[in-house]
């Protein structure tokens, strides 16, 4: 656009360099303000037709494309006119060693801010699909985007400075030592605010599962920056510490497919062989006349201290708690109600207590 801009001016106007200087310094500002003017036209135009371009389409490319045109600044624009304005005069070498300077430096911070809206177009893109079904993880990606935005920033300045002639060696280092001061003071956050982000990438839990961790459970309701949230039973919101959280024995029921139950029932002895024989029978009809069932097993297991004892195994195909009450009820009502019918005794606790009577040794026989 300079060289186009630069041959315009020598055909059209017949100015050449080697005319006097105050027709070079008028030309050279002609150029700066015709090149910043049609850069930003044509920034302005180009932004405006793809825009509406992308409202049409689904895809998120143009919609990025869009976002950095729009966050192109006007201060990059004005440096590249001034740099292809002094084409024209003859600038001191100190002069046009600032003029070069302030052009890399534009450049950096534009290439900064380019960034910075590339990271918030993902980051909201993602947050947009992810709000609804893992809120907690979008809590999580902020500290993400923080991270990325600092560690930016950090690389742009010093860049910025190597450009300006400071000897940057020494600073990194000195920020080296600093960080690592500073990780020392607060390596409990730190180490909570990394918890969090492998909660957020590796996914042990997410908002709305249900944990047991040790003796307290409830469902997750907030996954932050250093703490979870959980709604315990019986109302209360319990916290934890992310890491604290990950270096424990977590019982994720949110992630069961199926629930498996077992259940124990004791008959007394005083039952006939041909009734235990039934009782299996019965068992498995319970289970297999219930729906989301999958019956597994039923034995006579062992004889106990005052009862004959059965066990059974099934599986509830659905992980609510309440629809495995609900079948848990239903199978102990129909097995109450055949118990009933033939005449088969549930066992509870009993003792036999045997009396004998011994006679004096000198009493009469």
């Amino acid at each position: 656009m300079t060289h186009w801009i630069i041959n315009f001016f020598n055909d059209y106007l017949h100015l050449q360099l080697s005319g006097t200087l105050i027709e070079r310094w008028l030309l050279a500002a002609a150029v700066s303000v015709a090149t910043f003017l049609v850069a930003k036209l044509i920034i302005g135009l180009v932004g405006r037709r793809l825009g509406k371009l992308a409202e049409r389409t689904t895809t998120v490319i143009d919609d990025a494309l869009v976002c950095l045109i729009r966050h192109t600044k006007w201060w990059l624009l004005l440096v590249g006119a001034l740099v292809a304005g002094a084409q024209f005069v003859e600038l001191a070498e100190r002069a046009r060693s600032v003029l070069h300077t302030l052009l890399v430096l534009s450049m950096l911070l534009q290439l900064g801010v380019w960034a910075s809206a590339a990271l918030r177009f993902t980051l909201e893109h993602y947050r947009q699909r992810k709000i609804k079904q893992d809120p907690g993880s979008v809590t999580a990606l902020n500290a993400i985007g923080l991270l990325i935005s600092v560690a930016l920033w950090v690389s742009i300045l010093l860049l910025a400075l190597d450009n300006l002639g400071f000897n940057i060696t020494a600073l990194v280092a000195g920020l080296g030592v600093g960080g690592v001061a500073v990780a020392l003071a607060v390596q409990n956050i730190l180490g909570d605010l990394f918890a969090s982000l492998s909660i957020l990438i590796d996914k042990p839990f997410v908002v709305g599962d249900f944990l047991v961790v040790d003796d307290c459970m409830g469902s997750v309701e907030h996954v932050g920056l250093k703490t979870t949230r959980v709604r315990s039973l019986s109302g209360e919101q319990l916290v934890f510490s992310n890491s604290d959280l990950l270096k424990s024995r977590l019982r994720n029921y949110g992630r069961m497919y199926e629930r498996r139950v077992v259940v124990q029932i004791g008959v007394t002895y005083e039952t006939p062989r041909e009734k235990l024989k039934q009782i299996p029978g019965i068992l498995r009809a319970a289970i297999e006349t219930q729906e989301h069932t999958r019956f597994d097993r039923s034995h006579f297991a062992k004889y106990g201290d005052f009862s004959l004892n059965f066990e059974t195994v099934y599986y509830v195909l659905g992980p609510d708690y309440n629809l495995y009450m609900d079948i848990q009820q239903a199978i102990n009502l129909y097995v109450h109600e055949q118990f009933e019918q033939a005449a088969i005794e549930f066992a509870y606790p009993t003792q036999t207590l045997l009396l004998r009577r011994d006679l004096p040794v000198n009493a009469p026989s």
